[in-house]
């Protein structure tokens, strides 16, 4: 594994040490998170005798209210100039909401523990991308999203392996484990604060007073708005990762196992991020993307008409294939077609409506589990997808155009 997330001496070079310490501190969140999340959904509904349609509301919700706050906490990187702190704040809340879980002793307290880390993500995550952006070097903005992609996902699989081996350790003890997961969160919170270095704001680049106003929304420009509906329809088609989980406890995996289907899916993901975010440096990203797209289809099919083990194992892989062919392609268009000035705005309302898209594509799922059964959701999920590849069809040669030059003040710097 380590030969394909490891770059070469060139390219090694030429990546900032802020964009590898990014990569790591998501790593070290993503390890927590995921060691809870790979056994939320069966805790909920087997611990505390919640519904499918109940875990759609509760995930979209929480997804929902990170995308909401990233508006504003990428406006207000935009307006003060600094990315850092704000980023620093979000992870330290997630961090510090994490003993939540394992105190938790009824449906509401993991709601609300749910909802307050989702918070702190949505803090976090347009000045963490905007950050990305601004140490990233020119021409090499899919490589550094595509690195940040891989290691976050690096911690998305060691997570629920992890929570695999404590389950064993603690007999099934989910409380134990949800306390350990405690543990990398805050080493990542420290990583963050000791480790990252934020270039300075050009004297030369705009100052911007208000980033959501009209004025300044207008300026983003009409091919990142283009993207963003491409997205939009792309979210509808891939609701949250939790339906995998339920799909495996209905294939008849057993739950210490169950949490195998992130680990696979994230594996692949972390595998294929990076490599694609550099090769998309050098051919273009539209295709690209187009090609994840069209695995998610073929993933929404299997998954629906394979009711297996071999079934969910293949949907499952190639799921978490069209995840690193689509994720750091779609921060990188953001970042290049938007001013460096209004960075942070972008990511925000980016992530502000694919996340009430989630919420939507949460609650159809949820909904189409319980009234017409798990076939019935992937194959609405592969019909969304094909009408986003359709909607990326016109962004096919615009996408160059569009693209800013880079400031030279943070791009040039190297840490």
């Amino acid at each position: 594994m380590r030969s394909h997330l490891m770059p070469d001496k060139t390219t090694s070079a030429r990546l900032p040490v802020g964009i590898w310490a990014l990569g790591f501190v998501s790593l070290l969140m993503d390890v927590s998170s995921e060691m809870i999340h790979a056994l939320l959904p069966v805790y909920l509904t087997v611990g505390l005798g919640a519904s499918a349609l109940a875990l759609g509301v509760i995930e979209g919700i929480a997804e929902a209210t990170a995308a909401i706050t990233k508006v504003f906490s990428g406006a207000l990187s935009d307006r003060i100039g600094r990315r850092k702190e704000l980023a620093a704040l979000g992870y330290g809340l997630a961090a510090v909401t994490k003993p939540v879980f394992p105190l938790a002793g009824a449906l509401g307290w993991v709601i609300a523990a749910r909802f307050i880390d989702r918070i702190g993500k949505g803090i976090r995550g347009a000045p963490r991308d905007a950050l990305v952006a601004d140490l990233a070097p020119p021409g090499m903005r899919g490589a550094a999203f595509g690195l940040r992609q891989s290691l976050d996902t690096v911690g998305a699989f060691l997570g629920p392996l992890a929570a695999i081996g404590l389950m064993w350790l603690f007999s099934d003890d989910f409380r134990s484990v949800f306390w350990i997961a405690v543990l990398p969160a805050f080493l990542s919170v420290g990583l963050l604060l000791w480790v990252v270095r934020e270039p300075e704001r050009p004297a030369t680049q705009r100052k911007v007073r208000n980033p959501l106003a009209l004025a300044e929304l207008k300026l983003l420009g009409g091919v990142y708005w283009w993207v963003v509906v491409v997205a939009t329809l792309f979210t509808l088609a891939r609701f949250s990762e939790a339906f995998l989980i339920l799909r495996a406890q209905v294939a008849g995996t057993p739950p210490m196992l169950v949490p195998l289907v992130l680990v696979g899916m994230n594996l692949v993901y972390a595998l294929s991020a990076w490599p694609v975010g550099v090769l998309s440096d050098r051919i273009g990203r539209t295709g690209l993307l187009l090609c994840g797209l069209g695995l998610l289809i073929v993933a929404d099919v299997v998954l629906a008409l394979s009711p297996g083990l071999a079934g969910l194992a293949a949907g499952v892989l190639i799921w978490g294939l069209h995840m690193g062919f689509t994720q750091g392609l779609l921060a990188a268009m953001v970042a290049e077609t938007v001013p460096a000035e209004l960075r942070g705005t972008a990511f925000g309302m980016f992530n502000l409506v694919t996340g009430v898209a989630l919420l939507l594509a949460s609650l159809l799922a949820g909904a189409l589990w319980e009234i017409r059964g798990p076939a019935a959701t992937f194959l609405a999920g592969a019909a969304f997808a094909a009408i986003s590849a359709l909607g990326l069809l016109p962004l096919r040669g615009r996408l160059a155009t569009a693209a800013k030059p880079p400031a030279a003040g943070p791009l040039t710097q190297r840490e």
